[in-house]
């Protein structure tokens, strides 16, 4: 089972009309397809689990993948390739190469040499809760959300997927938990922090105790926190940063073992782990809204 780190949020309106039959329906028209020679890189849906259906449904959550194939042609081997090209042409013909002329060079030479390159593949995966009304992408990096979103864009008839908007900051309120030595209701405050200045100065602290006064005196001088490490319940931690991601998401041993349930095959223990995944996740993101002051209308 693939446990998601990185939790980038969006919401869905609790009336999408998609169901997960007329989702695969529409996923299975933009399937992953290598890159053609002359291409750099390639999108498409893959099947979460090998062998499995683009969409993976268990219990009315939904797991789904964007497969991207990229060539790896660095800028730097075609410059060199092209240079040498260029030098032929000044023993050659006497005359130096120009800048237009070298840059229609490079574009020649990457036609050549991209059938050569060497294809990476990866995974994004994407979870989504229609009953709760969340689309959540595991990633670290708003890039490849974005990269996930725009192909659920292109797939779907709709997509009515908004950012995560909350009522407070959640830079006041971590700063506030920060301030007061207090984490709220259900959480804990654990030993990883960034504060930041007005002026972008920046302290770390990792694996370090919160509750100085050294860092009520960072927070005086009006630098605030723009992230904070915490644990739910004694279930989950994480980093929970100033865009509202959840980040470095560590499911605890106390949740894996009440999941401990014989099975009878890799299939039901990935189903049972996804069930246990979005049911404590979707758990978390009420109580972590709700401390910090709700959703914005």
């Amino acid at each position: 089972m693939i446990w998601f780190k990185n939790l980038i949020i969006f919401r869905l309106p609790s009336n999408w009309w998609v169901t997960a039959e007329r989702l695969s329906e529409q996923l299975v028209q933009r399937p992953l397809i290598s890159c053609a020679a002359l291409e750099s890189e390639a999108r498409g849906w893959v099947a979460p689990r090998e062998g499995g259906e683009l969409v993976h449904a268990v219990n009315g959550q939904w797991l789904l993948a964007l497969g991207i194939e990229q060539k790896l042609l660095p800028a730097a081997v075609v410059a060199r390739v092209a240079r040498d090209r260029a030098e032929e042409i000044r023993e050659n013909e006497g005359r130096r190469v120009g800048r237009k002329e070298m840059r229609e060079l490079k574009e020649l030479i990457t036609e050549e040499l991209l059938p050569r390159a060497f294809v990476r593949r990866r995974t994004t995966f994407g979870w989504i809760d229609p009953k709760n009304g969340w689309l959540v992408v595991d990633s670290a990096t708003p890039a490849k959300a974005e990269e996930f979103l725009e192909a659920l864009y292109k797939t779907l008839e709709s997509l009515p997927a908004k950012p995560l908007h909350l009522a407070r900051s959640p830079v006041a309120a971590m700063t506030g938990w920060v301030a007061d030595n207090e984490a709220p209701a259900g959480f804990s405050i654990d030993q990883d922090l960034e504060l930041r200045s007005p002026e972008k100065a920046t302290v770390r602290y990792a694996k370090h105790s919160l509750d100085g006064e050294e860092i009520r005196a960072h927070i005086a001088a009006g630098k605030t926190v723009t992230r904070l490490g915490m644990t739910w319940n004694d279930r989950i931690s994480f980093q929970f940063g100033e865009s509202g991601a959840i980040k470095r998401v560590a499911f605890l041993d106390i949740l894996k073992e009440e999941n401990e349930t014989d099975v009878s095959n890799e299939d039901e223990r990935f189903d049972l782990d996804f069930t246990l995944m979005a049911g404590e996740l979707a758990k978390l993101f009420a109580d972590l809204i709700d401390v910090v002051g709700g959703e914005s209308p």
